[in-house]
């Protein structure tokens, strides 16, 4: 079966980013495949390279980026909330006369309609 997670809780505070992370690693174990998943709302907290965990706490952040990087996993984020919640790439920081972007390496500016495109080509979509 084919996958995609619609991740909408902050990396830390709740348990909607962990959840997913474990569930999307679950995938993968029983020989499904996750086509992406898309951040949205308090969810693009996730992509935010300036987050630091503390010692004993798992780097959830990175753990997306990993995923990424080992299972060719799309890692999407709403442009929308991310601006809102003080998230952006270079080129958007660039455009908009910002310092620099904070937009972890892996995770990709993306909208709304590219996250409804993407579920035409999935057969499930799970919510966290």
């Amino acid at each position: 079966m084919r996958y995609i997670l619609l991740v909408t809780g902050p990396a830390y505070g709740t348990q909607q980013a962990s959840s997913a992370l474990l569930f999307a690693r679950g995938l993968f174990i029983v020989g499904h495949h996750l086509q992406s998943v898309f951040f949205y709302r308090d969810g693009v907290l996730n992509a935010n390279a300036m987050t630091i965990p503390a010692c004993d706490e798992t780097d959830i952040v990175r753990s997306w980026q990993t995923l990424h990087q080992e299972q060719g996993v799309s890692l999407n984020i709403c442009i929308a909330a991310a601006m809102r919640r003080g998230i952006t790439d270079v080129h958007e920081a660039d455009r908009l006369g910002l310092v620099g972007g904070n937009l972890q390496p892996g995770f990709e500016l993306s909208s709304l309609g590219a996250l409804a495109e993407a579920v035409l080509y999935c057969d499930r979509l799970v919510q966290f």
